[in-house]
């Protein structure tokens, strides 16, 4: 799997290492110390990815985020130096697909940044399978998701949660089995990762009047609500 990673950090250490790591696993890293520049590398280079940390001086990351997002649906793996909810929160609200907390193993971030571009990929490959449920209308080919007559814009991570849902509307599924559709077998990520993108899916169907969309069966799982307009 080729791609090109932009790793965004004012520690020289983590660019390091970090560049290290995606390098060695066969993707091609740009770098940038902070927000401005990576910005300008953003709009010069094209990356099939960002590593993006939150803590970058002048110019967050959560703002670097926040611009890009104006124009861009380039996956965005945040890095940060605290374990705090409200930053997964706000990072997952603000348009990114996976987060990593300071210190992290370089060979998971890598594992991450292979699950991402493997799922983008996947909702990238061309089909001819559009997914009702109720009102809400989801095309992979497209990678398109609408309620009604309106556009709801999802992260890839986002996507392929909503996806993975309303191919089985009547059925509950785990946490955990939704952990292992986002990133594969062989990495551990907290259900709170899970919570947060379904938080934050909820918040876009309510935004265009779709406010039963996704149910939680309280000690079992998740499923799909009946997607009419509210």
């Amino acid at each position: 799997m080729a791609g090109r990673i932009l790793v965004v950090d004012d520690d020289p250490n983590i660019r390091e290492v970090t560049g290290f790591a995606v390098e060695k696993a066969g993707f091609e890293t740009l770098f940038a110390e902070n927000g401005l520049d990576a910005l300008k590398t953003f709009q010069r280079a094209q990356p099939d990815l960002i590593v993006l940390d939150i803590g970058l001086p002048e110019m967050d990351g959560l703002e670097v985020c926040r611009e890009i997002r104006k124009s861009a649906t380039v996956p965005i793996l945040f890095l940060t130096a605290r374990d705090e909810e409200v930053d997964r929160i706000v990072g997952f609200e603000m348009g990114g697909d996976d987060y990593l907390t300071k210190p992290f193993s370089p060979r998971e971030l890598v594992v991450r940044i292979k699950a991402i571009l493997k799922r983008t990929a996947c909702s990238a490959e061309p089909t001819d399978r559009i997914v009702v449920c109720g009102n809400l209308r989801v095309d992979p080919e497209r990678h398109q998701c609408r309620f009604g007559d309106n556009d709801v814009n999802l992260t890839a991570s986002e996507f392929t949660l909503l996806s993975v849902l309303m191919a089985r509307p009547d059925h509950v599924m785990s946490r955990p089995s939704l952990v292992d559709a986002l990133y594969g077998h062989n990495i551990h990520v907290s259900d709170r990762t899970i919570d947060s993108h379904i938080r934050n899916i909820r918040a876009k169907l309510s935004q265009v009047g779709c406010a039963d969309g996704i149910v939680t069966v309280h000690g079992v799982g998740l499923r799909m609500g009946t997607c009419k307009a509210t």
